[in-house]
Parts: C-alpha cells; sequence; structure tokens
C-alpha cells in the first residue's frame, strides 16, 4: 500500500468529535458509536485515526516530547508558565496541565487502537484481506504498546485498558497496574503486532522493523541486554535501509524527510496536520515563540568541536544574539515527530554491549554515531568510562528529542547528574482530574 501521508487529516473518526471538554475532566476517551467499523474503508479510516491520535499535540507532536526534555538538563524556560517550569525543577504537581494533556492524549490513542483491533476481526468486507487485516491489527499492537511504554516510563503502573470505550462509566473502578505489568503489556502488544506486520521498509507507518526498534529500547529498559542487542542488530545490519547520514544535518535540514537515518517518524503536511514544536522552538523573528531554548550547558557541548561536532546545527543564533533549537523549523510547520532513528539503534547497541563487557564491540558503535558528527573516535577503555561516553553521546545526539530524562532515571543517574535525590521524583504525579474522577485511582507516592 501506498503509504499514508495523510494519515493526521482532521479525522476525528470513533465519535471523539465535541468530547474534548469531557476528555479534560475523565480518564478515559468515551466512543459512543459502536458501528464505525465495518467495512476496509472504515478499518483504514479507524488505523489512520490511531496514527492521527499518536500525532496529536498533546502526545508526540508536542507535549508528551516536551516532557523528555524539559525534564532532563539541555533546556531551559523562557516563558512565564509556572507549570513549564516545574519540569526544569523536578518539581511537578498533580495540576500541572502538561501532564493532564499528556495522560488524555496517550489513552486517547490506546482507545482507538483497543477499537481497531476488537472490530477489524469481524469484519467481512472481500476488500479487507487476510494480510491487510493482519497488518492494520498488528500496527494498531504496536501503537498501543508504545503509548503503555510511555505511561510507565512517566507515570509507572497505569490501568490496563484492552477494550474499547463505548460508555463513560466503562473505565471507572479499574485500578493500577503495577509498573512491571505495564511493561509486560507492553511487551504482549509488541509480540502479537511482530507476526501480523509487513516486512517491507515504511518510515512513516509500522511495520515489523519498527517492532524490532521499540523492542530494542523496551529491552535496553528492561535491562536485558542480550535482547537490546539483538534487536537493534536487526536494523543496524539491513545497511541498504538503515544508515547513519552524514553531515549530521541531513536526517532534518533543507526539508528533509523519511531518511534512511529514519526507522519511524511522524508525518505532518504543515496544514490541516501541523507540528507544534516548531512555534515552540523557534525565534521571534522567524515567526515563533521560542519558549523553550536550549540552555548554556547544552550550547556549549554543541558548539564545542570535540563534543557536538557537526551537532552544532542544532542551535542558531536570532537577531538579539540568543541561542534558540533548530530542528523544527518548517514554516508552515511540518517538521517531522521522530520516534525512532537509526543512530539510537546503534547507542542502544554499544550501551547494551558495554554492559555485557564486550567492551571493544560498544566502542565499534559509540564511534559510528562519533564518525557521522565528525568527531574522533573514543579511546576509553574501562566498562564505567564507555558507558559514560555513551550517556554524554546520547545527550548531545538527541539534544532536542525526548530521550535524556528518560536516559537518566533508568539508568540511576538522575541523582548524580540532575541533583534529584528523591527517587519518588523519577515517577511524575498521576493527575489530579483522574483521581477526582475516579476514586480507585491511586496517586504516586511523594505527590
Amino acid at each position: 500500500m501506498n503509504r499514508i501521508k495523510t494519515i493526521f487529516s482532521l479525522l476525528l473518526i470513533l465519535g471523539v468529535s465535541g468530547c474534548q471538554q469531557f476528555l479534560d475532566v475523565k480518564p478515559l476517551e468515551s466512543i459512543s458509536d459502536t458501528e464505525t467499523i465495518t467495512d476496509q474503508n472504515s478499518a483504514l479510516t479507524a488505523l489512520r485515526g490511531v496514527y492521527s491520535a499518536l500525532a496529536s499535540s498533546d502526545y508526540y507532536g508536542t507535549s508528551f516530547q516536551s516532557v523528555g526534555y524539559l525534564s532532563g538538563d539541555n533546556v531551559q524556560w523562557t516563558g512565564s508558565q509556572s507549570q513549564v517550569q516545574e519540569f526544569i525543577n523536578h518539581k511537578v504537581n498533580a495540576d500541572n496541565s502538561t501532564i493532564a494533556s499528556v495522560w488524555v492524549a496517550i489513552y486517547r490513542t490506546i482507545n482507538r487502537a483497543n477499537n481497531v483491533l476488537a472490530k477489524v476481526p469481524a469484519v467481512t468486507d472481500p476488500a479487507l484481506t487476510t494480510a491487510l487485516k493482519n497488518q492494520y491489527l498488528g500496527e494498531a499492537y504496536a501503537i498501543r504498546a508504545l503509548a503503555y511504554f510511555d505511561l510507565a516510563r512517566t507515570f509507572g503502573g497505569v490501568p490496563l485498558i484492552t477494550n474499547p470505550t463505548v460508555k463513560p462509566t466503562d473505565n471507572v473502578g479499574i485500578k493500577r497496574s503495577s509498573q512491571a505489568d505495564t511493561y509486560a503489556q507492553v511487551l504482549r502488544d509488541l509480540e502479537a503486532a511482530e507476526p501480523l506486520l509487513p516486512t517491507t521498509v515504511d518510515r512513516y507507518r509500522v511495520t515489523q522493523r519498527t517492532v524490532f526498534a521499540l523492542k530494542a529500547r523496551y529491552y535496553l529498559y528492561q535491562k536485558d541486554y542480550a535482547k537490546a542487542e539483538d534487536y537493534a542488530t536487526r536494523l543496524i545490519s539491513d545497511a541498504t535501509n538503515y544508515k547513519l547520514l552524514k553531515p549530521y544535518s541531513a536526517f532534518f535540514a533543507s526539508d528533509a524527510r523519511g531518511t534512511p537515518e529514519s526507522v519511524f517518524e511522524i508525518f505532518y503536511n504543515g496544514t490541516t496536520e501541523v507540528n507544534g514544536h516548531r512555534n515552540q522552538w523557534q525565534s521571534q523573528t522567524n515567526g515563533g515563540t521560542r519558549q523553550w531554548a536550549p540552555n548554556d550547558a547544552l550550547v556549549a557541548l554543541l558548539n564545542n568541536p570535540a563534543v557536538g561536532g557537526t551537532r552544532s546545527t542544532l542551535i542558531a543564533k536570532d537577531n538579539q544574539n540568543r541561542w534558540y533549537g533548530n530542528l523544527y523549523y518548517r514554516n508552515p510547520a511540518s517538521d517531522p515527530s521522530y520516534i525512532f532513528r537509526i543512530a539510537e539503534a546503534y547507542l542502544i547497541r554499544a550501551e547494551a554491549r558495554a554492559q555485557l563487557a564486550r567492551l571493544s564491540d560498544a566502542l565499534v558503535d559509540l564511534n559510528a554515531v562519533r564518525d557521522r558528527a565528525g568527531l574522533t573516535a573514543s579511546t576509553v577503555t574501562t566498562k564505567e568510562d564507555i558507558l559514560l561516553a555513551i550517556e554524554n553521546e546520547r545527550r548531545v545526539e538527541f539534544a532536542l528529542e525526548p530521550h535524556r530524562w528518560f536516559d537518566l532515571v533508568r539508568t540511576d543517574r538522575a541523582k548524580d547528574v540532575l541533583n534529584v535525590t528523591d527517587p519518588k521524583r523519577y515517577l511524575l504525579p498521576i493527575p489530579v482530574q483522574q483521581l477526582l474522577s475516579d476514586p480507585v485511582l491511586e496517586q504516586n507516592p511523594g505527590y
């Protein structure tokens, strides 16, 4: 099939238009239309709705990603809203509007995936062949896996909802599962998705290779380093389709999209499908607000030829001599959101190999990423120094992407690097709106 480059159009399918106010105060999305998926066309429309939710401004369109980089040590807040500064200060309150919108957006994505998974198997339209049916189901499983993965690493254990929401009361009274059980749901969905999906390459749509990427990341978080290495290798070994591009900016500059650097990215057309990142990062002279910007420490790292190399193209100066982030720059705002780049596979494998005491192999992968950035090879020798070098490399490689906070949390380095000495702060609070709407939900400790 052709790539779904129109999947993020304003198709608020499944009867969700007009329910935003409801979503602001309820834990899960309400779906009233139970007859939406009846043939191949409506099944595809429903699947497009899953991708649309994934791309929304409160999920990978801006808000969820902002949690990952605002909570790290690369970004400063230049605006006046104290709720944004809460992430930088690592003192996020339960009434924070960003986490409230992120929670709703992720569960909206899950609910749309649930509708596809529940209804597509029963469709008898001859146009919906077995291969297509399997593909649609595989995509829904994989996106639901990503959604629960993001919930687990952000909030810990959450309510596991695997059936569609038909009426507002359907999911009231479902308690939070543990973080371990939530991660187990992620793996179940990835395992279900993998055999259903095509083996083709598609950078805008989930395929079996996307599952390899998500599994590599999942196993790294679970400290199952042998499997993390295995799944990262499945991508790296496919050099025909995935490669580190030179110079570093080649995957995003000059309106590039869908390059061999990308394993999975989200497509926006800039009109009906807008990536809100541009407005937040770009300077006022470029039509943005520059409400968040690279901090002095990151500017120094990126402009250091021995550290940033060609990655200095991630930042630029405005007419007031102020630095701003330049990963998202297109006007209209059609910049992709990068969910998984091949550089991540190299650094996952490097970290996994270092943890498995295969230090020379780990250096090969680390230095592949460094070489792409125009840097000389690292010559560190001990396991501890290699792991630190990988951590530092991830900081600048994904400087404006949502990895830094989650990296420091999963490695228990947030206390040393960010001075977050209370491990309870490694998870964000459950939004207060959810606690008020469902009494069985319990707050994370420390909030």
